[in-house]
């Protein structure tokens, strides 16, 4: 049987800290998933719905977005998706009464942990204007409050409409186009958050803002550099994938301020020797400072420049742009600066150097810990110059591999959730359905958070998610969701942004991955695209948590028809009977899609079309690939000051916490703690368990910030988070590391990445002050 959820929250005051482990998975990992998602589902249902996971079959898991191989294990699932599902699939339920005993301002003052305890939710509630909680109410009425609130608008662009990478293709698209058939492309989603320095940099310099490498490539690479990347908690089963690399001969560099175990060694649950001893990954460790990468890239490339013969001049000529500049820059890099910035030896690079020489065929994969700095889209332009040097994109085992996050976060992007669409999906659009979608550009993630706070958009509307939570600058996030007339929120659990309202809320309770999805067209499946590229179904199989849920795609077509009425032009009811109709209309706007239904019917689905990988074709500006010459760029650092970045738990998916423990890092019952390197600890006189309130510094520049014109950069703002534990750890000299989303009131709204907008997380200058309470 599965147990209730916890009645009260966990004291978290006093965490037991113990060494850190030197390796990931393993026996340990699979008593982990099991128990958890007994205790959520219950025996007989962990068996049959784990099984499910990632099948051809059956359905894509809700973590996170790393491919499936054309031959699947029976337990194809790692224990953080073993979590993810066991949370969706949980017996525990939020009913009408839960609301009643649990005003508003209680919710507000509970912990995220708790929140995703309770279970899933069961019915739609409304928050009345003045009211204190939350209240059952039907659908139609709930699509009539959306619709006051939007007819009252005085412009389409007064509403925001934002959307978690969870939801599936179909209800993308139709989401996208609800918007736009309103009038705004005022479409913010998770992506603003995360890879949107990935898409920014590589669409200038490779033509498509996507990985240009599929699975079987890092089988046949001779060397994969894993950058800013944990995927030991955030991706694990690449560590399958990386260990299948290196039986076939691939050297792996880790390139990260912190050690994790996941790259140290993977023990393999599925095969008898990751049981006993596993697989060493890292061949070499870099244990660079934060926000040095693009430093360590340039210095590389310079080697590469000024080594006879390892360019690849051919590739060169024939396919790039820019080069000539590009290697002036390169040659400049400085040796001191360098190594200033990075905080490796001269040894450490040159050793770097050796192996990228002696290999043909180089993947660089990234993720957060690239994307979430102020140089973040130059830094990642320097990664592509790094592999168009030796010609290692465009062929078999290389290439660049951003790797997403959520389950559906690139195939959001695909389906046009993006506030920049471009002039050619919209012109597809318009002949497709008929209506002129608006052509100005919407706001991203910061520009609604702004938008809310002074005034200018009043509606919000999310489709999944926890956009408090996942966004920076809480406080100011929170005051400026208050400030909106109407918050709705398409969940299936619990979160904080379902406590942080607007005069009035929503929350509509949808189905989930595991749940059959039953229409009046029959039993309907939805389809997702991996972080590769790869397009496939996905079909639930469980019963849904309610009767009173409805699909994402059904809820779009009722509110669509309910605020659009008779004139839209998009046959909302079609669509919402039979998605496959959806996929028919996919296939006619989006390229790549054609023959959609017919192709996404076989097993495993399909690879959506690459120019750069497949063809060697770059569809950029000057119609090659683009070699850039940024400046060098890296944090400064002031005296006694650390370097903070923003990370997840091993009991934590984004923003959802499972547990309050993290076993790699050994961390157990708590979260409020703060890594500090020993040396670094000691010259600041922090003893190991000592209490620290995190106080960012932030000259601000306004960034985008249009309040008014005064030049601000000389002004430090400081912001505060609390209580947090000091753990000696080995991290980089000069950097430290806490929790999401913890940590995110520490972050400012304005202090984002050049191009991208993408909040600055991974280099937050802190100064620790030791607690009042301590």
């Amino acid at each position: 049987m599965a147990t209730k959820p916890p009645k009260g929250d966990p004291v978290q005051d006093a965490p037991q800290v113990t060494e850190p482990k030197r390796a990931a998975a393993g026996l340990t990992a699979i008593g982990h998933s099991l128990r958890m998602a007994h205790r959520q589902m219950g025996l007989k249902r962990t068996a049959l719905t784990l099984l499910d996971v990632n099948q051809k079959d059956g359905f894509d898991c809700p973590g996170c977005a790393w491919p499936e191989p054309e031959h699947r294990h029976t337990a194809e699932f790692c224990e953080n998706g073993a979590k993810a599902v066991a949370e969706e699939a949980t017996l525990r339920r939020v009913t009408p009464e839960f609301f009643a005993a649990h005003p508003v301002a209680d919710l507000a003052g509970r912990s995220g942990y708790w929140l995703g305890q309770q279970g899933r939710l069961t019915r739609p509630v409304y928050l009345p204007e003045g009211g204190d909680r939350y209240e059952p109410v039907t659908w139609e009425r709930a699509f009539d409050i959306v619709a006051e609130e939007i007819t009252a608008l005085g412009s389409p662009d007064e509403a925001l409409f934002y959307t978690s990478g969870r939801t599936s293709n179909e209800a993308a698209f139709l989401y996208q186009l609800f918007a736009r058939e309103l009038g705004t492309n005022n479409l913010p989603d998770c992506s603003n958050l995360c890879h949107e320095s990935s898409g920014s940099a590589l669409s200038e310099t490779i033509g498509v803002g996507k990985g240009s490498v599929l699975l079987e490539d890092l089988y046949k690479s001779d060397l994969i550099i894993v950058a800013g990347q944990n995927p030991g908690t955030n991706h694990p089963r690449m560590l399958s994938a990386l260990e299948k690399a290196k039986a076939n001969g691939a050297r792996i560099i880790t390139v990260n301020p912190l050690p994790e175990a996941g790259l140290e060694r993977f023990k393999n649950p599925q095969t008898p020797k990751g049981l006993a001893t596993g697989t060493a990954l890292t061949d070499l460790f870099l244990q660079i400072r934060l926000g040095g990468d693009q430093a360590l890239f340039r210095i590389l490339n310079k080697l590469i420049v000024d080594t006879p013969g390892a360019v690849d001049e051919d590739f060169v000529r024939e396919h790039t742009h820019g080069y000539e500049e590009f290697a002036e820059a390169a040659r400049a890099a400085d040796w001191d600066a360098t190594l200033a910035a990075t905080g490796l030896t001269r040894d450490d690079i040159e050793q770097c150097l050796r192996m990228v020489l002696a290999s043909k065929r180089v993947i660089v994969c990234w993720a957060m810990g690239l994307t979430q700095h102020k140089h973040s889209v130059p830094m990642i332009r320097e990664i592509v110059n790094f592999l168009l040097l030796r010609g290692n994109i465009g062929r078999p085992g290389a290439g660049v591999c951003p790797v997403r996050g959520h389950s559906n976060v690139q195939g959001d992007r695909t389906m046009g959730i993006f506030e920049r669409p471009a002039p050619e999906f919209l012109d597809a659009l318009e002949k497709e359905f008929g209506f002129t979608p608006p052509r100005e550009h919407g706001y991203d993630v910061v520009r609604a958070i702004r938008a809310l706070r002074d005034g200018k958009a009043k509606v919000f509307f999310a489709m999944g998610g926890n956009f408090v939570a996942a966004s920076p600058d809480t406080e100011v996030t929170e005051a400026a969701m208050r400030r909106a007339r109407l918050t709705v929120h398409v969940s299936t659990k619990l979160n904080r942004s379902h406590a942080v309202t607007g005069a009035r809320a929503l929350i509509l309770p949808t189905l989930g991955r595991t749940e059959r999805d039953l229409q009046d067209g029959g039993e309907q499946f939805v389809t997702v695209e991996d972080s590769m590229g790869m397009v496939h179904a996905s079909r639930g199989r469980l019963e849904p948590a309610s009767g009173q849920l409805l699909s994402e795609p059904a809820i779009v077509c009722r509110l669509a028809r309910r605020v659009l009425g008779a004139d839209s032009k998009v046959p909302w009811e079609e669509f919402e009977k039979d998605y496959a109709t959806i996929r028919d209309r996919i296939a006619r706007v989006i390229p790549g899609f054609e023959d959609f239904n017919a192709r996404v019917a076989h097993p495993g689905g399909f690879a959506l079309p690459h120019a750069p990988r497949d063809e060697r074709r770059f569809p950029t500006a000057t119609g090659k690939a683009n070699f850039t010459a940024a400046p060098v760029e890296y944090p400064e650092l002031p005296e006694g000051r650390l370097l903070l970045q923003t990370l997840r738990s091993h009991d934590q998916y984004n923003t959802t916490i499972y547990g309050l423990d993290d076993r790699y890092r050994g961390i157990k019952n708590g979260r409020r703690v703060v890594f500090v390197n020993p040396q670094d600890a000691r010259e600041l006189g922090l003893a190991d368990g000592s209490y620290v309130d995190l106080v960012s510094e932030w000259k601000g520049s306004g960034n985008g910030d249009d309040r008014d014109d005064r030049d601000d950069r000389d002004i430090i703002e400081e912001r505060r988070a609390p209580g947090f534990r000091v753990v000696h750890y080995p991290t980089a000299r000069g950097c430290a590391a806490a929790y999401y989303p913890e940590t995110n009131v520490l972050v400012p709204l304005d202090a984002t990445a050049d191009t991208s907008n993408t909040p600055a997380s991974k280099s937050v200058v802190v100064r620790l002050e030791q607690s009042a309470a301590d």
